[in-house]
């Protein structure tokens, strides 16, 4: 059985893939950029990887035609202004693909579209649901609210609220009620729907037992993590004003927060749960949801985050288009000291940053966040997904990482901060010394008064961290 799909190093696509291939399944996954795809320690010679843009159709003939079936799990909250129609055109190229090929079923995973007024989000995943169902080839629309796992965009919002206040002044949609669903049941129906005739051409609402306002998700997650919390909601918090609430508490970027508030605004509650009894799934509490997902966290052991994704930050294009650290016109602190202990040295540079810090004058690190975040970038509070992994396309902090070895001993990062210009930070061991390099790019004026205003700080915060990389603690 050969499986397109699409979104591979996504969210919900990183998941997926180990599953279908424990199915025994051959995945052919699409993917804008190749480096940023991570292969499963098993089963690798059941993998094809190509690169293909869905707005380019051209790149769509990579596609092969002797497909069973394929996955649709292409989104963007957060990216383009007309996101929406770009999602459109996507879409539509996609199924003249597929029409072209021997797949049986597409399957897409899309929102509870309950109501008439839908938000931007909602109504670009109905308009998507509506072209796919244009197809010669049976779709299958599995529609989730909610979607409760560790790394997910609303699980990781909830858990920064709950962590970070005690008492809570919050906008009056957190009493919207929704139908949260654990991220497991929504691989359990991905997975048993494939190629199954009862759910071809046919749209199922999917969600957890429980029926819960905002408000009740964020005390029920105090409660899983023992910890006492109030929330009073206020009517006068408009959504501009509640986008920024979230977006200066929690590691959202506003582009995402304004998008997530204004589908919170609407009831997303199942119509229909018969696909339940159909496949043979009971989905599991709310309550045991969120437990799980704290034990992955706690465990380090998360799959996927929506914090990797590029619509958490600044970046565009592929990551590899930041791999070469340009040298001419720039800026550059180099520093290099003499390694004691590689293996060492290498799992600090590995744990760098999140909840680890930079080892040195962290309060200065969290200034400069707090200084990106007013000025609207990503600042530091994205951390990073695994506290000792790191991939090219993770995440850290205002960072991207665009190149990682550890075999080769080198780690390059890629600066989404506002910045006036680029900038770079490298780690590469040789030999026996550790070299360290912070490239900038400046761009007019502005970018060269930036250098030299934070010129002086470099010697303190540079020289203190490669210290700190080399010497093990007393």
């Amino acid at each position: 059985m050969k499986i397109l799909l699409t979104g591979a190093t996504g969210y919900i696509g990183r998941r997926l893939l180990p599953l279908l291939l424990e199915n025994g399944s051959e995945v052919i996954c699409c993917v804008r950029d190749k480096s940023r795809f991570r292969f499963p320690e098993k089963l690798t010679d059941k993998i094809q990887v190509i690169e293909v843009d869905f707005l380019d159709p051209g790149s769509l003939n990579k596609i092969p035609d002797d497909i069973d079936a394929a996955y649709y799990l292409i989104h963007s909250m957060s990216g383009a202004s007309n996101y929406d129609e770009l999602e459109s055109i996507s879409a539509n190229y996609f199924i003249e693909k597929i029409n072209r090929t021997n797949a049986k079923q597409i399957i897409y995973l899309s929102g509870i579209v309950n109501g008439r007024s839908l938000s931007k989000h909602l109504s670009s995943r109905k308009a998507v649901e509506d072209i796919l169902k244009t197809a010669a080839v049976p779709s299958t629309v599995l529609r989730a609210g909610i979607i409760v796992g560790s790394g997910s965009a609303s699980f990781e919002i909830m858990r920064d609220l709950v962590d970070k206040l005690p008492i809570m002044i919050a906008p009056k949609w957190l009493n919207t009620k929704c139908q949260p669903i654990a991220i497991g049941d929504v691989l359990e129906f991905l997975i048993r729907s494939l190629l199954n005739p009862l759910a071809y051409s046919k749209s199922f609402d999917i969600g957890g037992p429980d029926i819960l306002t905002y408000k009740e998700m964020l005390l029920e997650f105090a409660k899983a993590k023992n910890l006492k919390r109030h929330i009073f909601t206020i009517p006068v918090m408009t959504p501009k004003l509640s986008s920024y609430w979230l977006y200066f508490v929690t590691s959202t970027s506003f582009k995402l927060a304004s998008a997530l508030v204004s589908s919170m605004k609407t009831e997303v509650i199942c119509s229909d749960n018969n696909i339940n009894s159909m496949l043979g799934i009971t989905p599991i509490a709310y309550r045991q949801a969120v437990e799980r997902a704290l034990k992955k966290i706690s465990e380090d052991d998360i799959l996927s985050s929506w914090k990797d994704s590029q619509v958490s930050g600044l970046l565009r294009g592929n990551v590899s288009q930041y791999l070469k650290v340009p040298k001419k016109g720039c800026y550059i602190d180099r520093r290099k000291r003499t390694v004691i202990d590689r293996e060492y040295t290498i799992a600090r540079i590995w744990s760098i940053g999140g909840e680890t810090g930079w080892y040195y004058a962290d309060w200065l690190w969290d200034l400069r966040g707090f200084i990106d975040k007013i000025f609207g970038g990503v600042g530091t509070r994205r951390g990073r997904t695994n506290k000792n992994g790191l991939h090219a396309g993770d995440a850290l902090d205002f960072w991207r990482v665009v190149y990682a070895n550890k075999a080769e001993g080198k780690l390059v990062l890629y600066a989404e901060m506002k910045l006036p210009g680029e900038a770079w930070l490298e780690f590469k061991i040789i030999g026996n010394t550790l070299y360290q390099a912070a490239t900038f790019k400046p761009r007019g004026l502005m970018g060269k008064a930036y250098w030299y205003c934070v010129l002086p700080f470099h010697g303190f915060i540079f020289d203190g961290m490669l210290k700190k990389l080399i010497q093990r603690p007393n």
